[in-house]
C-alpha cells in the first residue's frame, strides 16, 4: 500500500503533516507525520474525516447550472467554459472588466492559489477585496510595534514559566499547542487564561479572568500600571530596546487595577494577580487569540498586550514572546494569506481593490463607475462567514451572473448561476505554509479527482483559450494541466530558496531559509526605530490612532453607542453580547455537512446563563430567537453557567440550512486598524420563540 506525505492546508493553526495510505486510488488511512515537531500527535477529528470528505456523495463531482426553477442541472464542462467565457466577454465589452467582482478567501492554502490573481491580470483586471475576516487588526499591531510577524517555535512554549492564553482556546482551536503547554506546566509554570467563556483550555488554568467582551484593553494597561507599581520592568530592556517608554508609563499611571475591573466586569483582585505574575515570572509567554481583535478597538488593544511582554523584557528569549502570527514560511507572496494592508486608493495595477472584506455587502452594492455585474468566488463561503449576511445576499442577489468554485453546495454556491467542481488536498501537487509553525510542506497529489473535476489552474487555463489569451502569456504564470507541468512550475520556485526543491518536501516538512527558532534573538526589531515600538508615529500617520496605546469602549457595547441609541440602559432593545467562536468540530463553515461531524455535533444551539435565561423565561432546550436590527436566528437554548453573564454564544459556521448562520446577527464595519472585520462588536436580544 502506497503511502505519501502531505499535509493539511485549512485555515488552521496546526497545518498537520500526515502519511495517506491509498489502496486502488482510495484514502484508506490517515497517520501523524513526525517530521513535523509542531504536530507530531498527528491529525484532529477534521483531518480524519477527510477519508468521508473526498469521497462525500455530496460531493459536486461536474459542473452545476441553475435552471429556472432554482435547482440545479449537470452540465458538461465546455457548455459551462462556454457559459463563462460569454458573459465576461459581454460584460468586458459593455462596461468593462472591473464590473466583475474577484472574491478569493482562505479556505485553502497554497502556492498555487496565485493563479487566480493571475488570470484576472491577463484578463484585463477585475474588482477584488482587501482587508481580510480573520487576523489583521492583530497583524498590523505586531507590526506596528515589533516590526514583523513571527514567533518562537511552538515547542518553545514549554520553556515558558509563565504562558497567558489570551482570548484564545487551544484546547479546541489549537490542540497541537496544548501538550506544549502541558509540558511547561508539568515543570512548574503557571497558565492564566483570559475569555469570558469557561472552555477547556480555561478549566485547567491556575488563574481564569472571564471579562466582558472588548475589553481586554483595559486589562492590558491596569496589568502594565500593576507591574511598574510592583517594580517589574526590566530597566535594561527597556533603556536598550522600547520606543516610547516614559510616555507609556505616563498613559498608565492613573489606569488602575480598579479601573479595569470595573470595565471589565471582573474583580479587581485578578487583575492585580495578573499584573504580579507578570512582575515577578520569567520567562513569560503571551499567546493571543483571533477573537479578541474582531472589535472596533481591537488594535489597540493588541498594542497594550503587546506592550507586557516590552516593559518585563519578555522578548527574544527562550520560553518568552508572543504567540500570535508565525509567518516565517510565508517565503513566497503566493502562500500568504491575502492581508492586502493596502488602503482602496492604492490599486494593483489593473486591479480595482475598492471592496472591504468586512463590508462586503454594502460595498459590493455601493460600487459604481462601473457598478458590479458579476461575481466569481472560489476558496470562501462568504454569505455564510462575511459580516451581515443579509446584506451579502442582497448585493450577490443583484448580479447578473455569479460563478462559485466548491466542492459543496455552501450557501454561498446555492446563489450561484453556475457551480464548478473543485478538487480536494489530495488530488493536485502544492506547496504550503503555516501561521502557527515555520514548516514548509508538501501537499502531495495521492488520487485523481473524481468524476469531472479539475483542478483551478486547469480551469483558469481553459477559460483563458476560450478569451483569447495566448499561450505565451500564461507561461510561467499558471501551470500546465499535467502532473508534470505542476511539479515544474513549483520546482521553479523553490529553486530560489537553497535546500528546498520537491524531492526534499516529499521526506517531510523543511524548515525556510532563516528561520529563528527564537524570534528577535538578536533584539533587533525592524520597526521605523529600530525598537520595540510602545510609541508609533506610523500608527498615528497611517491609521488616525493615538501613537500609544489606548482604551476606549468598542462601537457596539453595553456602554457606547449602538445606531444613535445609548445602550445598557433599562430600555435597551439589545443587551447581550453575541459571542460567535470557533469550535472543534469545524474549520468555520467546512466539514460541518459531513455524516461523521454531525453525529458528534448536529446542529447549532444558543447558549445562555442561567440567569440571563430565568430573567426571559427561558429553559434549557427553548426554542428561542436571538435578533438586532440586523437579523435573527431561530435556535434552541442552551443553559451554560460557565459563560459570563451578559453573554450569549454560538458557534460560527453553521449553514444557512443548519438555522445557525451567526452573521445574520453581525455588522459590516472594519476594526481600528488593518482593515479587519470587526463582527465580534454584536449585541442582541433573546426572547423565547413563538
Amino acid at each position: 500500500m502506497p503511502v505519501y506525505t502531505t499535509a493539511c492546508p485549512r485555515n488552521c493553526y496546526s497545518t498537520c503533516g500526515m502519511r495517506v495510505h491509498v489502496e486502488d486510488g482510495e484514502i484508506r488511512r490517515i497517520e501523524p507525520h513526525t517530521g513535523n515537531r509542531a504536530t507530531p500527535e498527528g491529525v484532529c477529528l477534521k483531518g480524519l474525516s477527510y477519508v468521508e470528505r473526498v469521497r462525500s456523495p455530496d460531493r459536486i463531482l461536474e459542473p452545476l447550472r441553475r435552471t429556472a426553477t432554482g435547482s440545479y442541472t449537470s452540465i458538461e464542462w465546455s457548455e459551462a467554459l462556454d457559459l463563462i467565457a460569454t458573459h465576461l466577454l459581454r460584460i468586458r465589452a459593455e462596461s468593462g472588466p472591473q464590473s466583475i467582482l474577484y472574491y478569493a478567501a482562505s479556505g485553502t492554502k497554497g502556492l498555487l492559489n496565485g493563479a487566480g490573481a493571475e488570470f484576472w491580470r491577463l484578463f484585463g483586471g477585475c474588482t477584488t477585496t482587501y482587508g481580510d475576516l480573520c487576523w489583521p487588526a492583530g497583524l498590523e499591531a505586531t507590526r506596528l510595534t515589533l516590526g514583523d510577524n513571527r514567533n518562537n517555535a511552538p515547542w518553545d512554549i514549554a520553556n515558558a514559566r509563565l504562558i497567558v492564553l489570551w482570548g484564545k482556546n487551544p484546547a479546541e482551536t489549537n490542540i497541537h499547542q496544548m501538550p506544549f503547554v502541558q509540558q511547561a506546566r508539568e515543570a512548574g509554570a503557571t497558565v492564566v487564561v483570559i475569555d469570558p467563556r469557561r472552555t477547556e483550555t480555561a478549566e485547567s488554568a491556575d488563574l481564569w479572568l472571564r471579562p466582558r467582551p472588548g475589553t481586554d484593553g483595559a486589562i492590558a494597561l491596569a496589568a502594565a500600571n500593576e507591574i511598574i507599581r510592583l517594580g517589574g520592568v526590566d530597566d535594561q530592556f527597556v533603556r536598550d530596546h522600547v520606543l516610547g517608554y516614559d510616555e507609556f508609563e505616563a498613559r498608565v499611571a492613573s489606569l488602575s487595577p480598579a479601573w479595569a475591573a470595573e470595565i471589565a466586569e471582573i474583580p479587581e483582585v485578578q487583575v492585580r494577580e495578573l499584573g504580579r505574575l507578570l512582575a515577578e515570572v520569567r520567562p513569560a509567554t503571551i499567546s493571543a487569540g483571533f477573537g479578541m481583535q474582531r472589535y472596533t478597538n481591537s488594535g489597540q488593544t493588541m498594542r497594550a498586550i503587546l506592550a507586557l511582554l516590552a516593559v518585563t523584557g519578555n522578548l527574544g528569549r527562550p520560553g518568552a514572546g508572543w504567540v500570535y502570527a508565525n509567518l516565517q514560511s510565508a517565503i513566497f507572496d503566493e502562500v500568504k494569506d491575502p492581508l492586502a494592508f493596502f488602503p482602496p486608493e492604492r490599486p494593483d495595477g489593473v486591479m480595482r481593490v475598492s471592496i472591504s472584506t468586512a463590508r462586503l455587502g454594502h460595498d459590493m452594492l455601493a460600487q459604481r463607475d462601473p457598478p458590479l455585474r458579476m461575481a466569481w468566488v472560489e476558496r470562501g463561503n462568504p454569505v455564510t462567514q462575511n459580516p451581515e449576511t443579509n446584506r451579502v445576499l442582497e448585493a450577490f442577489r443583484a448580479l447578473e451572473f455569479r460563478v462559485v468554485v466548491d466542492q459543496f453546495l455552501t450557501d454561498t454556491a446555492r446563489e450561484a448561476d453556475l457551480v464548478l467542481p473543485a478538487k480536494s488536498m489530495f488530488e493536485q501537487t502544492d506547496v504550503i505554509g503555516a501561521y502557527w509553525h515555520p514548516y514548509l510542506q508538501l501537499r502531495q497529489k495521492v488520487i485523481e479527482p473524481p468524476g469531472a473535476v479539475k483542478p483551478e489552474t486547469e480551469i483558469y487555463r481553459l477559460l483563458a483559450e476560450r478569451l483569447g489569451i495566448p499561450d505565451e502569456a500564461i507561461a510561467n504564470r499558471i501551470p500546465g494541466p499535467t502532473d508534470e507541468e505542476v511539479e515544474a512550475f513549483l520546482e521553479e520556485r523553490l529553486a530560489r530558496f537553497d535546500g528546498l526543491s520537491l524531492e526534499r518536501l516529499r521526506e517531510g516538512p523543511v524548515l525556510p531559509p532563516d528561520h529563528e527558532e527564537v524570534a528577535f534573538a538578536d533584539l533587533r526589531f525592524p520597526t521605523p526605530s529600530g525598537r520595540v515600538e510602545l510609541r508609533s508615529e506610523e500608527a498615528q500617520r497611517r491609521w488616525g490612532i493615538d501613537p500609544l496605546p489606548l482604551y476606549h469602549e468598542s462601537l457596539e457595547s453595553t456602554r457606547g453607542e449602538h445606531a444613535g441609541r445609548r445602550v445598557g440602559a433599562p430600555d435597551d432593545p439589545y443587551p447581550l453580547y453575541l459571542m460567535t467562536p470557533n469550535t472543534k468540530n469545524r474549520i468555520h463553515s467546512q466539514f460541518g455537512n459531513l455524516r461523521m461531524i454531525r453525529r458528534l455535533d448536529p446542529a447549532p444551539a444558543v447558549h445562555i446563563h442561567p440567569d440571563d435565561a430565568e430573567r426571559r423565561g427561558i429553559a434549557d432546550g427553548t426554542p428561542v430567537r436571538v435578533y438586532n436590527d440586523r437579523g435573527e436566528l431561530r435556535l434552541p437554548a442552551r443553559l451554560d453557567p460557565g459563560l459570563k453573564s451578559g453573554c450569549v454564544s454560538v458557534t460560527n459556521g453553521w449553514w444557512i440550512s443548519d438555522g445557525g448562520t451567526v452573521n445574520f446577527c453581525s455588522a459590516g464595519r472594519e476594526t481600528d486598524i488593518g482593515f479587519g472585520a470587526a463582527f465580534h462588536d454584536n449585541l442582541v436580544e433573546v426572547e423565547p420563540s413563538v
